[in-house]
């Protein structure tokens, strides 16, 4: 298994998004936006299960309603 901790890539959002996720973690124990993000996805992705490759119609309807609701569209 990989060790998430020393292999990463960098991903870009926008920055109005990034503002909002600052205002989001104020007081909730989470100590930059890139500890929440990384919470959201792994959250995502255990709703939806790692060991599928493809994706349902409706699982990806599922995530791209939860990062709606996250202000990621």
């Amino acid at each position: 298994m990989m060790d998430m901790g020393t292999d990463r890539v960098t991903l870009k959002i926008p920055r109005p998004l990034y503002e909002k996720i600052k205002i989001v973690i104020e007081g909730s124990g989470f100590s930059s936006a890139n500890e929440f993000v990384v919470y959201v996805l792994r959250d995502l992705l255990s709703v939806t299960g790692t060991a599928k490759k493809d994706l349902s119609s409706e699982e990806v309807e599922a995530i791209r309603k939860r990062l709606e609701n996250l202000g990621y569209f």
